[in-house]
């Protein structure tokens, strides 16, 4: 498929800042084809390497359902709006919206590597994630979100 080019290209961001974005944030938006054809978004915690984004999740639930119906969805992470200048109303927003196909990972080493990855990310510290790890492995999916196309944009709000 080719995905649509940006038509406000001189707002679009360079790919480094994109891979910045993804990999400093904390939360994004994730857009499944839901129940009867209607988006689903929910905010997810996330991890970003190798060009793939890496979620957990309940062992079943909507986006689950969801996912099993259709495996496109989109993915979107704010950056943090700054103010250049702290007289002024308005922000400078950087996104990043990606596309792509998600899947449950299959338990196994590389399930427990993309969760090592997210734990590192949001606990403390090596030890917490591996206690985790251990406590809640059979309770846990992962999934695994394949890149197809990312663009990222800045806006100035006026």
């Amino acid at each position: 498929m080719e995905f649509r080019k940006m038509r406000r290209f001189g707002q679009q961001l360079e790919q480094s800042e994109c891979d910045r974005i993804l990999n400093c944030g904390a939360r994004g938006t994730l857009a499944v084809l839901g129940d009867g054809g209607y988006p689903y978004t929910v905010p997810m915690n996330f991890v970003y390497s190798d060009g793939k984004i890496f979620f957990h999740c309940a062992l079943a639930g909507h986006k689950l359902d969801a996912i099993k119906s259709c495996d496109k969805v989109s993915f979107n992470v704010l950056d943090t709006p700054e103010k250049r200048n702290p007289d002024d109303w308005w922000y400078y927003i950087k996104s990043v919206t990606v596309f792509g196909r998600i899947s449950v990972m299959p338990d196994g080493d590389d399930k427990i590597a993309a969760l090592t990855l997210l734990g590192n990310k949001y606990f403390p510290d090596a030890d917490y994630t591996k206690k985790e790890i251990d406590r809640d492995l059979h309770r846990v999916n992962m999934l695994c979100l394949e890149i197809e196309h990312m663009t990222g944009k800045q806006v100035e709000e006026k």
